[in-house]
């Protein structure tokens, strides 16, 4: 089982442009020696965005809330609706609405220009509102890629169904988990990545207990976004971001055990799997996820749930990378490996050759 190292949640919330009140549980930029970049590489930065409720805007049209057109590079921004609706246009052309459940995946590549509004329909109608928004880097041979754009809809994610483990011989099922990137047992999500990155959109409806496995050669991460659960049997509520233990193992080192064992008499795979995989399949560590009845948390002793409150769904995001190592220069919205790659970025966007 993968140890919990530290719990963050602390941090207060503030206001990006007047469209989204979120909470920076991630920000690489900060010194922290228990949490910084080194630490959640490839994974710059994570806003939370804690549900907030809008009023009708009666001026939707001319001043919807959100942030006005502003530049990136050298890294991708991945942003999931919870509840509400953003309106996305781009430099390149790209522009669409990122409905409840829906994912947006943007490379920002070699330059890219953007603005994030609430939609027209949901600024029309007002409403909850959450969202959460990470920004994934990019290693150096990626940073001057061609930007893009990937408009992911909950419709084309495949779902897993989450049994309980606690009472393996019902499969009861508790829950659901839809595979934004990455591999779940087989199951491989829509988003393409540029490195190994698991995002996976997890909702318990039904007490019990699940066990996910992500790869230990990962840097682990999970948000609570909405409910209270336990983790690895600690108790952890909404807006609160969980940080694991680091990496059992470097992807080298796994490869080459994984390499070692191929050749040995006693493995489990057979002359045929070494002829027809050559898929490297790195170790696994677990992470429970507990979804407690009222009583759970005050008494080991089964007890009948018929007089309990009816349960609400819990929500929790789990997202994984592969470290890519590298130096990273940044500042505002632009990342880099090198402070002359940095400057050089602010002088193409101040002379107009920004993106080229």
């Amino acid at each position: 089982m993968r140890p919990i190292k530290n719990i963050h949640g602390d941090k207060a919330p503030h206001w990006v442009g007047d469209g989204f009140f979120v909470k920076t549980l991630i920000n690489y930029v900060e010194d922290n020696p228990d949490f910084n970049y080194s630490h959640t590489d490839p994974f710059l930065l994570f806003d939370y965005g804690n549900p907030t409720t809008f009023a009708p805007n009666p001026d939707y049209q001319s001043q919807p809330h959100g942030i006005g057109k502003h530049p990136h590079k050298g890294f991708e921004t991945v942003t999931i609706a919870y509840s509400g609706e953003i309106s996305h246009a781009d430099s390149t052309g790209g522009r669409s609405d990122i409905l409840e459940g829906d994912v947006q995946w943007m490379t920002t590549g070699r330059g890219i220009s953007h603005e994030e509004f609430h939609s027209e329909a949901f600024g029309q109608r007002g409403g909850v509102f959450s969202m959460v928004q990470m920004w994934v880097n990019l290693p150096s041979i990626y940073k001057l890629t061609d930007p893009k754009y990937q408009s992911i809809k909950r419709s084309e994610m495949p779902i897993v169904e989450l049994i309980d483990d606690s009472d393996a011989d019902n499969h009861i099922p508790i829950g659901q988990a839809a595979i934004i990137a990455g591999d779940w047992c087989g199951v491989t999500g829509v988003a393409s990545t540029f490195t190994p990155i698991n995002v996976w959109d997890i909702e318990l409806h039904t007490a019990g207990l699940t066990t996910l496995s992500v790869p230990n050669t990962h840097n682990t991460l999970l948000l609570v976004q909405e409910g209270e659960l336990l983790v690895n049997g600690t108790l952890v509520g909404a807006g609160n971001l969980i940080q694991f233990d680091a990496p059992s193992q470097s992807p080298e080192d796994a490869q080459s055990l994984n390499a070692q064992d191929h050749l040995n008499p006693q493995s489990h795979l057979n002359t045929q799997d070494l002829q027809t995989s050559d898929v490297f399949i790195p170790p696994t560590d677990t992470i429970e996820l507990h979804y407690p009845t009222s009583t759970t948390l005050t008494s080991t002793t089964p007890t009948s749930t018929t007089d309990e409150q009816p349960l609400t769904p819990i929500k929790v995001l789990l997202f994984s990378g592969e470290p890519i190592g590298e130096p990273v220069a940044g500042h505002g919205p632009f990342v880099m490996n090198t402070q002359e790659e940095l400057r050089q970025t602010f002088r193409d966007y101040q002379t107009g050759k920004f993106g080229q």
